[in-house]
């Protein structure tokens, strides 16, 4: 699954937010870090909270998770490492008789 348009959404969904006045990502050695400028007065909490329900409208439909970590706050700068993952799971039989077996499975 290509998570690109994913991204796209959910920085436009932040950006929609009063209290943000602008957000991005990039990825530093592979791990996708999210930056989200905030007005003054702004707390963690209510970032946070925005966080999680931006990530909910983007992943809506969709076998999507999304893992969000704190990593530091510089200035009105709120630096999350942010993630949006498919689960893995079995696609196929190995013969092992696992108890999660794909044929099992309804």
């Amino acid at each position: 699954m290509d998570l690109e348009p994913v991204w796209q959404v959910f920085i436009n969904q932040l950006l929609l937010c009063d209290f943000i006045s602008y957000a991005y990502w990039k990825k530093i050695t592979g791990i996708p870090f999210l930056y989200i400028n905030s007005l003054d007065g702004t707390s963690h909490c209510e970032i946070d909270k925005e966080i999680i329900k931006c990530s909910a409208l983007v992943s809506k439909g969709k076998r999507l998770y999304s893992e969000t970590i704190f990593v530091r706050k510089e200035a009105g700068l709120y630096v999350y490492r942010h993630r949006f993952y498919v689960p893995q799971e079995k696609m196929f039989c190995c013969g092992n008789l696992c108890a999660d077996c794909m044929r099992l499975k309804k």
